[in-house]
This record gives C-alpha cells, sequence and structure tokens, in this order.
C-alpha cells in the first residue's frame, strides 16, 4: 500500500508556472504508474498527465507543451511542472497511483489518492 500527499498548489497569474509535487510513502513506490488528475468545479474529474514505471510520460492534448511529468524513484516522489498556465487550468489537481499496471486514463482505474492541491490561475 501507498499514501500519496500533494504539495505545491497556488494561486498564479495566466502564463506563469507551479510546480506540483507528491510524496509517495512504502517500498515499492517504483513499481506503481503515476498519474496526475484534475477535478474543475461542475466538471469530471480528468487525467492531465501519466508516467510509466519507467519514466515514459503521458499527456492529455490539452497540456502538452505545457506541462511535465516527472518522477524520482529513489525519493519516492512524482513531479508536475506546469509552465504557461492558463485560467481553464484552474482546478483541484490529485496524485495517483496503480501498481505493476500501465497508465490508466480513468480515475477509477487508479488504486491509490493523495488529497489533492487547489491551483488557481487568475486572468
Amino acid at each position: 500500500q501507498v499514501q500519496l500527499v500533494e504539495s505545491g498548489g497556488g494561486l498564479v497569474q495566466a502564463g506563469g508556472s507551479l510546480r506540483l509535487s507528491c510524496a509517495a510513502s512504502g517500498r515499492t513506490f517504483s513499481s506503481y504508474a503515476m498519474g496526475w488528475f484534475r477535478q474543475a468545479p461542475g466538471k469530471q474529474r480528468e487525467l492531465v498527465a501519466g508516467i510509466t514505471t519507467s519514466g515514459s510520460p503521458n499527456y492529455a492534448d490539452s497540456v502538452k507543451g505545457r506541462f511535465t511529468i516527472s518522477r524520482d524513484n529513489a525519493k519516492n516522489m512524482v513531479y508536475l511542472q506546469m509552465d504557461s498556465l492558463k485560467p481553464e487550468d484552474t482546478a483541484v489537481y490529485y496524485c495517483a497511483g496503480r501498481r505493476l499496471r500501465p497508465i490508466g486514463m480513468y480515475g477509477s482505474d487508479y488504486e491509490y489518492w493523495g488529497q489533492g492541491t487547489q491551483v488557481t490561475v487568475s486572468s
């Protein structure tokens, strides 16, 4: 089992940057595919970016070229670097993990979740 804790959210102006971090507990973090999801008010939770156990990334079309997901298995960390932020990126961002499986596209694919961190982008 793994516990996930996000940090790094906040308020930023459009065009700015934020870096989200997700700290994972447990000794088997390297065996988890990880994802960053977001949920805006009144909208469904959506996958923003995922990363395989070997570090291969996958991005939603809406964030390609602006967001970068990475992981450091030695530190049990996964990151989401968000650049050129837009007001439509405003949401609660969640870190999620699924063990011994590829990246999942849906929230139901993931077994473990963090508590979320708010990202607000002002225009």
